[in-house]
């Protein structure tokens, strides 16, 4: 089965096709650039230049949070339209769990950050060995010296990957918490993790429809958490 994977989860952007674990195609960028102008265009050359039909495709795989929360709501409509249009099962891949399966083949704990603001970061933490990933945390948004204090008595090697791997590795290491940063091959969350962790989702029957594909923001947004501190509704009825 082909899976089509799409991650726009923080300023890069990137895309990739899947089939039985071997990389077919993936196109990465990262400039800047705003993904609503840069994921489709991306997307389309990638299938053009590999010969990769959307009538091929078995599975649509996002990652769908956290992140940005402009980016994710991006990466999860495109990735309903294609699945829609093509009637097509969905998987909505942890973000974190997608970047950590760049160091899967590591004997070491994984530790992913993103850059939460206000001294948080949006994190989970895996135990990696022999190509497997463990999982020992929720994705959640921890505050560093929580975080710090979880990770002292751990004695294994400890990589930190992820967008927002340097604010956390500066911080581990000025708190004595020794640890290193993934190479810069790896650091950045890309599609192809995404595709992985997809593909390990489906054998486990873990795939959802179109409809039921939403973003996972762990948190409230800005605007949200201003108008319940007025004691507004932050929906509509």
């Amino acid at each position: 089965m082909k899976i089509l994977a799409l991650e726009t989860s923080a300023k890069s952007v990137s895309a990739a096709v899947l089939e039985e674990d071997v990389v077919l195609a993936s196109a990465y960028q990262n400039t800047g650039l705003t993904h609503s102008r840069t994921l489709m265009p991306l997307v389309d050359a990638m299938l053009k230049n590999s010969d990769i039909r959307l009538e091929e495709i078995g599975l649509v795989a996002v990652a769908a949070g956290p992140g940005s929360f402009t980016g994710l709501r991006i990466g999860v409509s495109a990735a309903k339209g294609l699945a829609w249009t093509l009637d097509l099962p969905c998987c909505a891949v942890s973000t974190l769990e997608a970047m950590a399966q760049n160091l899967s083949h590591m004997d070491a704990t994984v530790i992913c950050a993103m850059d939460a603001r206000r001294n948080q970061v949006y994190n989970a933490v895996f135990s990696a060995h022999g190509g497997t990933l463990e999982r020992l945390t929720p994705d959640r948004a921890i505050g560093l010296p929580e975080l710090a204090s979880e990770l002292k008595n751990d004695e294994k090697d400890k990589i930190v990957v992820g967008d927002g791997a340097k604010l956390c590795y500066s911080y581990l290491q000025k708190n004595g918490i020794l640890c290193r940063m993934a190479p810069a091959g790896l650091i950045m969350q890309n599609a192809v993790g995404v595709a992985q962790a997809a593909g390990e989702m489906a054998a486990r029957g873990e795939t959802i429809s179109a409809r039921e594909l939403v973003p996972n923001y762990l948190r409230l947004s800005q605007a949200e958490r201003e108008r319940l501190a007025k004691g507004l509704k932050i929906t509509v009825d």
